[in-house]
């Protein structure tokens, strides 16, 4: 039986970063991955799944020497944001107003993925297993044991669950959900846009659901349109042309000229692990949490419980595989993440109903907003991870 200090189930993005920074504190660490992401080209069309990546996502990255070699690919900083109900009244944020180079950037998520695979040959510490899944764990007297699809089995002192939103860690060591379906289907649609890209995010919300847009690098953009399930069926089985019609009918005009590119969808839901942690495993990232994809913090969410968790782990030193680690871990994501979910939530809920009443209500809220000066600020803060 192969012998680790940890096991982490899932290789994307939180999984791949957990890996690196464990194997940075000189622990003997495996990644189990079923499939191994897609080599980056330059002429490659751009993914469909691309995040928000905050600036202290961006640290993390920096830490674990992986976010050189994503700027090396494809990255696009942004600077500006807007959110408007009613055109004439927005809340604006900026980087200039809190004194930052730019607010974030939009990076694919394979890239983000590929960028931290890169790290893994600077560690013989480090194992990759791929293409590879776990098919059972088990609790033993000094940790856990991992078998694998085929038939290995490794023992470790920890097994992180960064196996996603429908992850098999949480359910074989019988931590459960509170879980709700938004009723609402998320369309992507890549576009080519006819001037190249500004340095700006913007969001309309509208009673059917928000449609949001994304700059990608060059004449390349993202759109983001929430629906009814039966409505985003619709539009998925359109051609581009007729796709390119109906966004022209029900966006802004801040879109501009454009042909569409590439499209896909996913059904919305929230889900919140019951506890982070169980005797010698704990979750990250989707398989402890997911959260309405209004604003692009699901990734971000992910990157702080890897930093909080590296954290607790270093400061821990030799004690670092003890249960007192975990619930420190859980003590301090558990609420932030649960904050930043509820709040989605709010917003979700509020500008996605056409009541007059409440529409007033939020157009006078958004003006305020607006002139609020350091309470705007320490909003957008907050998101950032600041």
């Amino acid at each position: 039986m192969e012998q680790f200090d940890v096991v982490i189930a899932g290789g994307g993005m939180v999984g791949a970063a957990t890996a690196v920074g464990m194997a940075q504190y000189g622990l003997r660490v495996a990644v189990l991955e079923g499939q191994q992401p897609q080599e980056f080209e330059a002429s490659q069309p751009m993914d469909l799944r691309v995040s928000a990546i905050s600036p202290n996502s961006v640290g993390l990255l920096n830490r674990l020497g992986a976010w050189e070699a994503i700027q090396g690919m494809r990255v696009c900083p942004f600077k500006r944001l807007e959110t408007w109900d009613h055109p004439e009244c927005r809340t604006r944020f900026s980087a200039d107003e809190m004194q930052l180079d730019r607010l974030g950037f939009i990076v694919e998520n394979r890239l983000i993925q590929l960028g931290l695979w890169q790290q893994f040959v600077d560690y013989p510490n480090l194992t990759l297993l791929c293409p590879t899944r776990m098919t059972g764990s088990e609790k033993v007297t000094d940790g856990v044991v991992v078998t694998l699809d085929d038939g290995r089995q490794l023992q470790a002192k920890l097994l992180v669950g960064a196996d996603g939103a429908n992850s098999q860690v949480r359910q074989q060591a019988g931590i459960g959900i509170t879980a709700w379906d938004y009723r609402q289907h998320c369309m992507l649609i890549n576009i080519e846009t006819a001037l190249p890209q500004q340095d700006i995010t913007w969001q309309w919300f509208t009673p059917k659901g928000p449609r949001s847009f994304l700059p990608l690098v060059g004449h390349q953009g993202s759109l983001v349109w929430y629906d009814s399930p039966q409505r985003i069926k619709q539009l998925s089985a359109m051609t581009a042309e007729q796709l390119a019609v109906e966004v022209k009918g029900h966006f802004p005009a801040e879109v501009g000229e454009f042909t569409v590119v590439n499209w896909g969808s996913f059904p919305l839901t929230r889900r919140h692990a019951q506890q982070y942690y169980q005797d010698n495993v704990v979750l990250l990232g989707d398989a402890a949490h997911t959260i309405n994809p209004l604003a692009g913090q699901g990734v971000n969410l992910g990157f702080k419980d890897v930093d909080v968790l590296l954290h607790e782990v270093e400061k821990a030193g030799k004690n670092w595989a003890e249960q007192d680690v975990l619930k420190k871990y859980e003590r301090r994501r558990r609420p932030d993440n649960l904050v930043m979910q509820t709040g989605m939530d709010f917003f979700y809920t509020t500008f996605s109903n056409d009541l007059l009443p409440l529409k007033i209500a939020r157009n006078i809220g958004l003006k305020v907003a607006e002139k609020a000066g350091p309470i705007k600020k320490q909003v957008l803060k907050y998101a950032m991870g600041m």
